[in-house]
């Protein structure tokens, strides 16, 4: 079994009282956050950060501290099982014009309702979940 690591960020952006989600447009038709896989001697941190900027050319993410995130599952790619571990982080940015990599077709600014329909997988929507959570609770 092929085993994978890579790591992303859940971005947000505040758009006056509302909180919006980065979600991204895979090729492959599925809706999902930046991620990536960790290259070598980069931390998980870099590897989010890196990967961020790549598929949205944001360049003023700040990470929040003291949330990270883990999943796994598996999958297979040409007849091969695979087992992926992906790390998440969260990142504010001002930014809300995004440049897309071509290895995505759309993306949209959503609040936390909307952003959770627009999810393919589960897992995302459980990492979404508890970072929407971590930043109610962080402005209490």
């Amino acid at each position: 079994m092929i085993h994978e690591k890579s790591c992303g960020i859940v971005v947000y952006r505040a758009a006056g009282e509302q909180r919006l989600y980065l979600l991204l447009h895979y090729e492959e038709g599925h809706w999902d956050f930046t991620k990536g896989h960790v290259e070598k001697n980069e931390s998980e941190s870099q590897t989010a950060l890196r990967e961020a900027q790549e598929e949205t050319g944001l360049e003023d993410l700040e990470l929040r501290s003291n949330f990270h995130e883990h999943l796994e599952y598996k999958y297979v790619r040409n007849n091969q099982k695979c087992h992926k571990d992906v790390f998440f982080f969260i990142g504010k940015t001002k930014t809300e014009n995004i440049q897309l990599s071509d290895e995505h077709i759309g993306y949209l600014w959503l609040p936390y309702a909307k952003a959770r329909e627009r999810l393919t997988f589960e897992n995302a929507k459980e990492i979404l979940d508890k970072a929407d959570q971590f930043l109610s609770n962080k402005r209490k």
